[in-house]
């Protein structure tokens, strides 16, 4: 029923991973004239989940434009599902696999990025696997526009680090970091919007970390 609905949502963006390959996504460089029809910043969720910060990110920011990226159909429903029933027309959902986002925005497209609690692939053979893995983070940058905000918000101790070291190592620009927001950020109202698994990493005890960081503008 969440695929079938999924399909009909006017909202959800959906592509065959040989197509992106081959042709790349038929929004690619027209998200502003033919998705959003304005020329709004773009805003992307990568590893949305259930759509609960690109839904509350939206509902703070109704002048930008906001895509949650995710390959599990039947989470992103419960978001499209509370967009369309919103009537929130700066609000999409792109279900493709996230290393293909070079496939899907052209260069300078996308204002700002989020990645939120993304799997931390511990294990070091699935390490290109990490969304803040030198290589993916290419990627990013291949895409965004100067001067545009990153964000990682995760529970992992282990990403939190493995990515400070990766930015200090390509000599990105560290904006902001915390180890426990609660304890260092409680009064930021951004890093308050809850998602599903953040919800049950907070019962488990487990402090959420935060990372703000640009690229080096003379690379």
């Amino acid at each position: 029923m969440k695929f079938e609905q999924n399909a009909s949502f006017e909202n959800m963006v959906q592509s065959p991973r040989t197509d992106l390959l081959e042709n790349g996504l038929s929004f690619k460089g027209k998200w502003h004239k033919e998705f959003f029809k304005n020329n709004r910043p773009i805003v992307l969720e990568l590893g949305c989940g259930k759509g609960e910060y690109t839904i509350g990110l939206a509902e703070k920011f109704p002048d930008k434009n906001f895509i949650g990226v995710d390959i599990k159909g039947a989470r992103m429903w419960r978001g499209a599902r509370t967009a369309t029933d919103k009537m929130m027309k700066n609000v999409c959902f792109l279900r493709t696999q996230i290393e293909l986002i070079d496939h899907c925005f052209s260069e300078g497209e996308v204002s700002e990025i989020w990645i939120t609690f993304p799997d931390p692939h511990l294990k070091f053979r699935r390490r290109k696997k990490r969304l803040t893995s030198p290589s993916m983070l290419e990627k990013y940058k291949s895409i965004l526009s100067d001067d545009a905000l990153l964000h990682l918000k995760t529970d992992s101790q282990f990403l939190y680090g493995y990515t400070l070291g990766i930015l200090e190592g390509l000599g990105c620009e560290i904006l902001d970091s915390s180890y426990d927001i609660d304890r260092q950020k409680p009064d930021d109202v951004l890093l308050k919007i809850r998602t599903n698994y953040e919800g049950i990493f907070r019962e488990k005890g487990f402090p959420i970390t935060y990372i703000k960081f640009q690229f080096n503008k003379n690379d």
